[in-house]
């Protein structure tokens, strides 16, 4: 029997723009623009024939509904005066200059219908990413202003408007989730558009300035098949469990810190393990704690179809808690959805279910512990009781995981001092960044989930460039929140490889070793 594929094909992909994508993008822009002033197919081959690397398109279920432009100028050129049609050369990006230090952002559209997506946040990420790969100095373009004319009367100058717009006073659709995207402003484009009469005409000269030409050691990098931010936010959800009527109710708490993660930014967030034994509330009918996880594991594809949709809608990587699932064997394995923000999904299987899974729910382990590549890296899943096995946290750190996140669930304060406390030595250990999610609160009702006692946190190795107690956030136990932090890649690679301690380098090789016995498929 062939063995089980988990990995589900990503239906919102974010790739470089190629020449069969000309026919849609001329209808996108037409669509976005009106036929008149949408881009040529001359316009589109023209953009990349000049700077391949610098378009982009963002492909949902086979379609094209975002699009952007960029080419490289030279600073001088950039930071002057200039029109739309001055700069791009006519829409054409034959101002390109290969050995431009600048970025000039020509274009973004969004097909209208697809634009509660992020489709534009991801868009722009693309750009601040390409411009940190080449070490440019930063990223400059003319942004509209499309509340411009209808408030010109209010504020008597386009001056006036804008500057009530740096200031929160006034938001404007495009203007705003500029400033929100890091962008500032540094100054006024007269005649930029001459057709944009939302605008007036107007653009806001802005620039986002590349943060690592401010301080660029040459420190060793974290291999990767592909280029990674210097920073990433996770979100930890210290979630609440309380009764519920309907799926539906789960869903809206679910979606509630999705969004609020998703709005602060956040690349990650993470939910505690068995965040789903809550479903068990809805019934009202008495099942044994062994009944109870099966009729809890025919909840699995909602599950899957929620965080799935909520990771592409408001996009975010979900590390989905955990969830019993029943296998086509008919056992039971805890399992761990994480649903990425192009789509895809993904699934990882407590290794070690604790004695009291054993023996009340009949929850048996699964067999592999493999590394997820997202956009941010590689990660790993450790589910609560796997994260005190050393062998799990290195295993998923020599596949190349710079994450590693531990949804756990403990009902008392010893046991989760013991996931804290392995967690804190696992992130030591293997110089990696661990992300704890856990329950708090009572469910009465529900076997063997009484009571919860939890304190997420976010930890860090321990050294220089790390937070002083190697806890990057920290929760007050027992209280429904969520914890941000900012996670440095760089400063992975400065203590693995220069650090006051090297425990990966420093491993003795020639002693001892861990090794992973593969176990046969089944029907082998």
């Amino acid at each position: 029997m062939a063995k089980k594929n988990h990995e589900h094909t990503p239906k919102l992909l974010l790739r470089q723009a190629v020449p069969a994508d000309v026919p849609q993008l001329v209808e996108l822009t037409a669509r976005v623009y009106t036929p008149e002033w949408g881009h040529s197919a001359e316009m589109l081959r023209s953009q990349q024939t000049h700077f391949p690397e610098g378009q982009f398109v963002v492909e949902y279920e086979g379609r094209i509904v975002g699009y952007c432009a960029t080419f490289r100028i030279d600073e001088a050129a950039a930071l002057a005066p200039h029109t739309w049609a001055q700069i791009t050369g006519g829409g054409m990006a034959s101002r390109h200059k290969p050995d431009g230090d600048w970025l000039y952002g020509m274009e973004v559209v969004v097909h209208p219908d697809y634009r509660g997506m992020r489709i534009g946040q991801r868009l722009y990420q693309a750009r601040k990413r390409l411009c940190t790969d080449l070490k440019l100095r930063g990223i400059v373009f003319g942004g509209r202003v499309p509340g411009l004319a209808k408030n010109i009367q209010r504020y008597g100058s386009a001056e006036a408007y804008v500057q009530a717009v740096i200031e929160g006073k006034r938001r404007d659709l495009t203007l705003s989730f500029q400033l929100n995207n890091d962008f500032e402003m540094i100054g006024l484009l007269r005649a930029y558009a001459p057709s944009d009469y939302d605008s007036l005409g107007y653009a806001v000269h802005l620039v986002w300035r590349n943060p690592q030409l401010h301080d660029h050691p040459d420190t060793p990098s974290i291999a990767s098949h592909q280029s990674l931010p210097d920073s990433v936010r996770v979100a930890s959800v210290q979630y609440f469990q309380r009764r519920i009527k309907s799926f539906e109710e789960f869903a809206t708490q679910v979606e509630y810190f999705t969004d609020i993660a998703a709005d602060y930014g956040a690349d990650f967030v993470t939910f505690p393990e068995l965040i789903t034994l809550q479903l068990l509330s809805i019934e009202n009918e008495e099942l044994s704690p062994f009944e109870s996880i099966r009729k809890l594991s025919q909840y699995t594809p909602q599950v899957k179809a929620l965080f799935s949709d909520l990771a592409v809608r408001y996009n975010i990587n979900i590390i989905g808690g955990s969830h019993p699932t029943e296998q086509p064997n008919g056992d039971i394995h805890n399992v761990c959805y994480v649903c990425l923000r192009d789509g895809s999904i993904h699934e990882r299987e407590k290794l070690h279910p604790t004695p009291s899974e054993r023996n009340v729910w009949n929850i048996t382990g699964g067999d592999s512990a493999a590394t997820i590549q997202t956009d941010c890296g590689p990660i790993g899943v450790m589910i609560c009781y796997d994260s005190e096995f050393p062998e799990v946290a290195r295993h998923l750190t020599d596949q190349g995981a710079l994450i590693l996140f531990v949804p756990f669930c403990t009902d008392v304060r010893e046991g989760y001092l013991r996931v804290r406390y392995c967690s804190q030595a696992r992130a030591i250990e293997n110089q990696c960044y661990v992300v704890l999610s856990g329950n708090v609160g009572n469910l009465p009702g529900v076997n063997n989930f009484d009571i919860q006692y939890g304190q997420s946190c976010i930890l860090t190795p321990s050294d220089f460039p790390f937070a002083r107690d190697g806890i990057a956030a920290d929760s007050t136990p027992n209280i429904e929140t969520v914890l941000f932090a900012d996670l440095r890649l760089e400063s992975l690679a400065r203590a693995r490889n220069a650090g006051a301690v090297q425990n990966l380098k420093d491993r003795r090789f020639d002693l001892y070793q861990t090794r992973w016995t593969p176990k046969p498929e089944a029907g082998a």
